[in-house]
């Protein structure tokens, strides 16, 4: 492992000219970051890895193993990736057609995670501390704090910051059972209170 200007990177990593590594952050083996991304402080980035040209990560963002990341991408504080999920960031991809400066933009909100060998169709948000749920398919836009499974993802509750399952009692309430804190259910959106 080498230190470069308060990052750390495995010697087997690729890191291209022209990106903006912060402090604390660490890319490990067979890793490649492409020209033009922004990675935040604190980041880890896992084995091969692929971060495409002008990927924008937040700080504390948690990469795991054999993940592709493509342009158009964004993630916020604190998401996590899980194991060889992926993103898409073209709808109708051909291989005889170059539609390069075509691509679609997807953000990922601040908390949200998604679990292993889930696929992201690009053009469809994920809302702050969503949780998806591993080897699920997006296909549309997911609310803050929604819990979503499946192929295609279907939504089948909420979830709280520390990524336990709300439970709303008839008054549209919950308790999130580790940190105590407190969610609201109205109007189909949930915030914390």
């Amino acid at each position: 492992m080498t230190e470069k200007k308060g990052y750390f990177a495995h010697s087997t990593a690729v890191i291209d000219e022209g990106c903006t590594i912060g402090e604390g952050t660490k890319i490990w083996h067979f890793s490649h970051v492409m020209s033009n991304c922004r990675i935040g402080e604190n980041c880890n980035i896992g084995q091969n890895v692929v971060v495409s040209p002008e990927v924008v990560l937040g700080n504390n963002v948690k990469v795991q193993n054999n993940v592709s990341i493509y342009t158009g991408v964004t993630c916020e504080d604190d998401v996590f990736l899980g194991p060889s999920m992926v993103f898409t960031n073209i709808t109708n991809p051909r291989s005889a057609v170059v539609r390069r400066g075509s691509y679609e933009r997807t953000v990922v909100k601040r908390g949200a995670s998604i679990g292993a060998n889930a696929t992201i169709v690009c053009g469809h948000d994920i809302g702050e501390f969503a949780f998806i749920g591993a080897g699920t398919v997006i296909t549309k836009t997911v609310a803050p704090y929604a819990l979503v499974v499946g192929n295609p993802g279907r939504q089948i509750g909420w979830m709280s910051e520390y990524g336990h399952r709300l439970h709303f009692d008839e008054n549209g309430l919950a308790t999130c059972p580790e940190s105590k804190e407190q969610y609201a259910l109205k109007d189909g959106l949930v915030r914390k209170i």
